[in-house]
């Protein structure tokens, strides 16, 4: 998909908000929510995204939402670091399909990294729910 295009009701993100797909939430308010990667590139990969916005990606997001967006950001990757010790945290956002984004609903990425632990491909393997829940209360147990 380019850049440019309509906002799809049907992307999985919009289904998770409606809940119509299960995720493992990590916190939610009236504006965000915050929950563990399905498919993560490494332990404690989580996500986060608008629940009032319907931007595609970041360059269609509306201020408000994005200052919101980011601040949950923040909190959550440090809430990721206290829970899990890792030794760096990568924070990202993909715009675009060339770019890497697969679902089309403006959403980060918090990834811990470990030294000498390779990470996962973008979209690999489906993790287990109950580790993703486990990792998920530890990690809510941190938020400040």
């Amino acid at each position: 998909m380019s850049l440019e295009g309509a906002y799809d009701d049907n992307n999985v993100f919009a289904k998770i908000l409606r809940g119509e797909i299960p995720s493992v939430k990590i916190f939610e308010d009236a504006d965000v929510l915050a929950f563990m990667d399905a498919f993560p590139q490494s332990e404690g990969h989580c996500l986060i995204i608008s629940k009032t916005s319907k931007a595609r990606n970041l360059l269609d997001m509306e201020p408000e939402p994005l200052g919101k967006v980011m601040a949950a950001t923040q909190r959550l990757a440090r809430a990721a670091i206290a829970a899990l010790q890792p030794d760096g945290v990568i924070v990202t956002q993909y715009n675009g399909a060339a770019a890497g984004q697969t679902v089309f609903h403006t959403h980060v990425h918090i990834i811990p990294r470990w030294e000498g632990v390779p990470l996962g491909r973008h979209g690999g393997g489906m993790a287990d729910p109950a580790e993703l829940g486990d990792l998920a209360k530890k990690i809510a147990a941190q938020l400040i």
